[in-house]
């Protein structure tokens, strides 16, 4: 039995699986607000919930083809949902007492229900009235359901009897009228209230009883009709559960299962497995062979008693309901046992060894197991000459077969029996003669013979080994905690690890290049050096891969097929109906085995993965294909490019002139972004085109942008610098029609006219300046003239220097384009053209002699006669014998350029930008100033909302990580990175290099939680609260290297925790304790469930026993005392609570009712600081852990200040150890 999903709640009395989706129905028995909650078990979150009954909700069903679901409860009413507009449609009302169940007809527009009342009911759902009554029981009727496909209705109640009834007249009836009533009234509405009330008494409707089934001692909670044959089970009070047989004539008692020791609330037939379920009040459920009649197995709880049952109609799925929740489970693995050699399928089958060659299925052997288990894994050696399958069978076994195939012709397929068996649930073969084995009860591995019975144990210094896994000849990998290791054989030691957890499967490429390996939630892919190369996170299950021929790993999840490219691109292939097992890759087919044990063939499209696999390798040549054939166009593409630093490629998919004018600027093209401006012809385009213009000195552009934007200042600025005079006397002239002043002197300035100065200043009122700059620019006559204007009084300075006219300087180039460096570009704009659309056939020949194919009338006539070549530069006729053209290499078309064209150098990464691509540990990257990643993986790992009570941590390991050595004066300082494990001048060290660290370690922020734990007084309990804290952000940014490190750091955190939230229920208790005493007793008592020092509860509870007795809540009080005097407390408090105990014997009473339940286990909503007791719903903070209630998901956390309420995260721990690439001592920190 395996555990899917669980939850935690009230308990659960309806339950009904989604018939298409991985959704669940759960009804909960709460006394006061009825409550059903829809579940996805597959990512186990809830999606809704619903609540308008008022009372326990008993009965659920899902309609089978629309968005509906039905329920009922002990508010006597019937409610009909849609799930999609997440509300109730309408209600239901005529029973009587509570209605215990309700079902959907598969066929018919029907509900049928189960009511205390004593009778069944069939409603019309579509004209929402009731269309039969069926009387007969006369006690409860516990359950009611419609065969799946005759008109049958069975009825269990408990009057000890069970109640078949035909139906066929009231489908008749329906069929003829076309329906039943509507919704509103007529003149004959007290007829129909009679003849519904004369139905209920007397049963003159349309349905009649068939069969009274007894045979039961006590009353029948359940009866249910077999999905296939004619069979009923039933359970009942008298502890059995029994098998009913039915047919046109008779019905008759078939089977009786007993075990059980209370009473038994539900039966249910698994179809797929042939078997009986049972629920039972005695907390277990039960398992039943049908075609043996007898016991299988159990499966029981500690303290829940079960309630409900219901199994999926296609999946091998099963629900319960118990008095804690529901829990889902399926009874075995349904994982097929398969393998995939050399591009050959082999697959276990029945007891059949089945090979799939070349799309033909054939059985090859008939493996006569020992073991009665199912069989979990298949393994062939190199040769194919021996097979190891492994069961579950009495914790794990192998068996080897030898199946080497017969030299005769004989079609006969030949049975094999185990040439050696042992214990092992896992086995890999290391040699030709050679395989290992797991065996998980004695946790050690074992290396056997083929051929003889010789067997030696594997001395291995790694851990508690968790599973084993085939490696190359010679080799075995070794799966552990949290690492996989490559063990070689001949060496006798560890060659290789990797640092990945959880590891449950490994697959490796056809050339053994690549190793994938497979955890619950994770896929990491490896070279054969076991480097890293590339880590994918999933939220849900992975189920199985395989490498294609380029590299790529296609694997599949419960849902998604998905691919990932060695660089750590991936993506979403197609969405599955069903979980599918992939065994081989082949181009775009996909060779895959269900649960069912069927072997398929499915067609993908891979263009998008191809894509951007030759993108990563810089394959230009493919990267064209593809474009110019697929239609690959979308948003995500584009983006993708973007990201990926190729925006000339994504200029060529974007059809919004908006986003293409961007992509061109950002990869440099001017002309394409100038003629999209054109169209576009908005100013912030002009303006963003004129920047990215001048930067690259295409100055025609510039010049257009400025004119469109009549940016004059800049345009003459423009003219200047180009020595474009003729256009700048142009931009004078504007400014004169344009009344500039500013702009008119500028202009003259740039011009070097000094007339035109002059003139601007006359004009301008500034005279005295006119004729300062006329007398020192040599313009004697038109200085006098203006001397006349000057008063008496205006004396000219004296110069001690020659005056020289002012003019700008020549510039170098003149009005022409600046010169650009050239670099190799591909021109991606023919991408629409392939080669067979560009070249006709004539041109192919005139290139090359066709070949001439023997029996092709198609094929190009060879000539006797080879034309003439015209040589080039005088060369002989050799000189022009040219061979087929070679495809340079993107990365060697440097070498391959003349010597006068540039290829601009790749950028390095400095120190600080190799951090972050190093480490996923938070502080690494904060060093390397990479805040937002900092950011984003506290986000991810440990859901971290509030950043600001970071900043200063943030600001100091930044600062503390990096030096500034000044140099020059006018120089900025000299950046320097500190690093923690560079040794000596290694490249590779350098490439994996990491920041040194100022941060406190695990061992000194637990010295701080002493200090802290030391204020815990009245005095200082702000300062206490600040300093725990801070703490707690510390924490965060902590190195963690192991599970060890890991431990110490939950152990602190929930430390702190505990602490920070007594100290604000104390706080909060000291600002209430005139205005509020009911809420000052309260939050006293809270606090004493606080996990606290010893002392610190003698404390608190001294507190809490004081403040209620002073209000005179002696029951409270004395429970306070109690506690106290259990505790040893000092002489003087014992005294007092032996006072208050012998006070509460005088006058036993409370005088204010407050919100605690001393002997009901709780913890404390940390937002509306009130207990949430068990049994009851919460949620908690994604870094410190404390509790809150449902209503505060996503919200804050109060006692930490930074995390998300409700975020499920994986930790820190697991975050970076997905993500690590290298390994670090810890001494390094």
């Amino acid at each position: 039995m395996i555990i899917k999903f669980e939850t935690k709640s009230q308990r659960v009395k309806g339950l009904c699986f989604h018939p298409k989706r991985p959704w669940i129905l759960a009804s909960l028995h709460s006394v006061n607000t009825g409550v059903i909650q829809l579940w996805d078990y597959r990512m186990g979150t809830m999606i809704d919930s619903f609540h308008e009954h008022e009372g326990p909700i008993r009965g659920l069903d899902f309609h089978p083809t629309q968005p509906l679901f039905v329920s009922g409860g002990d508010d006597y009413k019937i409610k009909v949902w849609n799930y999609k507009l997440k509300r109730c449609l309408f209600t239901l009302t005529g029973h009587y007492d509570y209605v215990r169940t309700v079902e959907f007809h598969k066929e018919q527009p029907w509900i049928v229900s189960a009511s205390d009342d004593q009778t069944v009911r069939i409603w019309n759902w579509q004209s929402r009235t009731c269309i039969s009554v069926l009387p007969g029981h006369n006690h409860y009727v516990m359950c009611a359901s419609f065969h799946p496909k005759q008109d049958l209705v069975v009825s269990a109640s408990l009057d000890q009897t069970i109640r078949v009834w035909d139906i066929s007249a009231l489908k008749q009836k329906s069929a003829t009228s076309g329906g039943f009533g509507t919704t509103g009234s007529s003149a004959g509405d007290e007829f129909l209230k009679f003849t519904q009330l004369n139905q209920e008494f007397f049963n003159t409707g349309d349905a009649l009883v068939k069969y009274v089934l007894e045979g039961h001692d006590r009353g029948v909670n359940w009866a249910q009709f077999h999905p296939k044959s004619d069979l009923i089970v039933s359970a009942s009070d008298d502890r059995t559960v029994r098998t009913w047989k039915i047919t046109d004539q008779r019905a008759w008692a078939v089977d009786t299962y007993t075990g059980h020791s209370h009473n038994v609330s539900c039966a249910v037939f698994h179809e797929k497995k042939d078997m009986i379920i049972s629920a039972s009040e005695d907390k277990t459920l039960r398992f039943y062979d049908m075609g043996k009649a007898q016991f299988i197995k159990s499966y029981k709880r500690e303290y829940e008693r079960f309630w409900v049952l219901d199994v999926h109609p296609h999946q091998n799925l099963i629900a319960a309901g118990h008095d804690g929740g529901l829990i889902v489970f399926k009874l075995e693995r349904e994982r097929p046992a398969f393998t995939s050699v050399k591009n050959v399928l082999y697959y276990m089958k029945d007891k059949y060894l089945r090979e799939v060659k070349n799309g033909k299925d054939t059985p090859i052997a008939i493996l006569r197991k020992s073991s009665s288990g199912s069989s979990r894994g298949l393994i062939f050696d190199s040769s194919m000459s021996y097979c190891i399958v492994t069961s579950d069978h009495e914790g794990g076994t192998f068996e080897l077969f030898e199946v080497k195939k017969s030299s005769t012709s004989s079609e006969d397929v030949q049975i094999k029996n185990p040439v050696r068996k042992g214990k092992g649930l896992f086995a890999a073969f290391v040699g030709l003669q050679k395989f290992a084995t797991y065996d998980p009860k004695e946790k050690k591995v074992f290396v056997h013979s083929t051929v003889s019975d010789r067997t030696k144990e594997v001395t291995l210094d790694v851990g508690p080994v968790e599973r084993i896994f085939p490696a190359v000849s010679g080799r075995l990998l070794i799966a552990t905690e949290d690492k996989v290791h490559l063990y070689d054989f001949e060496q006798q030691k560890i060659v290789a690890s990797a640092s990945t957890p959880g590891v449950k499967f490994a697959i490796w490429s056809d050339d053994g290049s690549k190793l994938a390996l497979l955890s619950k939630h994770m896929i990491t892919i490896l070279d054969s050096k076991f480097n890293v190369l590339c880590t994918v996170l999933e939220t849900i299950r992975v189920k199985s891969g395989a490498f294609d021929k380029d590299g790529v790993f296609i694997y599949t999840t419960l849902n998604h097929m998905k691919y990932c490219l060695p660089s750590g691109d991936f993506g979403t292939i197609k969405t599955l109906e069903l979980p599918i097992y992939i065994a081989h890759v082949d181009g775009n087919n996909i060779s895959f085995i269900d649960r069912e044990n069927n072997v398929k063939v499915t067609t993908i499209d891979s263009t998008e993965y191809k894509f951007k696999l030759a993108l990563s390798q810089g394959r230009t040549g493919d990267i064209k294909k593809i474009m110019g054939e697929a239609k690959i166009l979308g948003e995500s593409i584009i983006a993708y490019l973007q990201q990926k630093g190729y925006p000339e490629i994504a200029l060529n998919f974007v059809e919004d002139e908006v986003t293409k004018f961007n992509l061109a600027l950002e990869c440099g093209d001017i002309k394409t972004a100038f003629d999209v401006a054109q169209k576009l012809d908005k100013k912030e385009c002009w303006n963003n085109l004129g920047s990215e213009a001048l930067k690259q000195g295409d100055i025609v552009a510039v010049e257009k942008a400025y004119q469109k934007t009549k940016n004059f200042e800049r345009l003459s600025f423009l003219y200047t610098i180009t020595g474009n005079t003729q256009k700048l006397e142009g931009m004078l002239k504007i400014a004169n029609v344009r009344n500039d002043v500013m702009s008119r002197f500028h202009n003259a300035l740039y011009l070097g006219n000094t007339e035109e100065r002059v003139k601007i200043l006359q004009q301008a009122g500034q005279t005295n300046l006119a004729y300062m700059t006329a007398k020192t620019h040599g313009l004697e006559e038109l200085a006098e003239e203006i001397k006349k204007e000057l008063g008496e009084d205006f004396i000219m300075p004296e110069l001690d220097f020659e005056p020289q006219i002012l003019k700008p300087p020549k510039p170098i180039m003149i009005e022409g384009n600046w010169p650009l460096l050239h670099t190799e570009t591909v021109d991606y704009s023919d991408i629409t053209k392939t080669a067979e659309t560009i070249m006709d056939e004539e041109a192919i020949n005139d290139w090359v002699e066709g070949i001439e194919i023997p029996g092709d009338e198609n094929a190009i006539p060879t000539t006797t006669t080879t034309p003439s070549i015209p040589t080039v530069g005088g060369g002989s006729e050799e000189d022009t014998d040219w061979g087929d053209s070679i495809d340079i290499p993107i990365e060697m078309q440097a070498t391959a350029s003349s010597g006068s064209r540039f290829i601009a150098p790749k950028v390095g990464r400095s120190a600080t930008e190799q951090w972050p691509l190093n480490s996923q540990s938070p502080a690494d990257h904060i060093a390397a100033g990479s805040f937002d990643t900092a950011m984003e993986i506290l986000s991810k790992a440990i859901g971290i909302k509030n950043f600001a009570p970071l900043k200063e941590q943030f600001l100091s390991i930044y600062a503390s990580s990096n030096l500034l050595m000044p140099v020059s004066p006018l120089l900025p300082s000299l950046p320097i990175p500190l690093q923690r494990n560079i040794k000596g001048d290694n490249e590779q060290s350098k490439d994996s290099s990491l920041p040194k660290l100022c941060i406190l370690n695990i061992t000194e922020l637990q010295a701080k939680v002493k200090e802290a734990i030391k204020l815990f007084n009245p005095t200082t309990f702000k300062n206490s609260l600040d300093l725990f804290r801070e703490i707690m952000r510390q924490l965060l940014l902590i190195p963690i290297n192991s599970k060890k490190d890991e431990r110490e750091f939950k152990e602190t955190l929930s430390s702190c925790m505990e602490y920070v939230v007594a100290l604000r229920m104390e706080l909060n208790r000291r600002d209430v304790q005139n205005s509020d005493p009911k809420r000052a007793i309260e939050l006293a008592a809270y606090v004493t469930r606080c996990k606290l020092q010893s002392s610190h509860i003698v404390l608190c509870l001294n507190s809490a026993m004081t403040v209620a007795f002073k209000n005179e809540n002696n029951l409270t009080a004395a429970t306070f005392a109690n506690r106290l005097i259990k505790s040893g407390p000092p002489e003087k408090i014992l005294k007092q609570a032996q006072y208050v105990i012998q006070e509460k014997e005088k006058k036993p009473s409370d005088k204010l009712e407050i919100d605690y339940d001393d002997r009901n286990p709780f913890v404390i909503c940390n937002i509306s600081l009130t207990p949430i007791y068990a049994g009851s719903e919460k949620v908690a903070c994604s870094y410190c852990g404390a509790h809150y209630l449902p209503k505060y998901n996503g919200e804050q956390c109060t006692v930490c200040e930074m995390g998300t309420v409700g975020k499920k995260v994986i930790g820190l721990y697991e975050y970076q150890n997905a993500f690590k690439t290298t390994v670090h001592d810890e001494e390094d920190f």
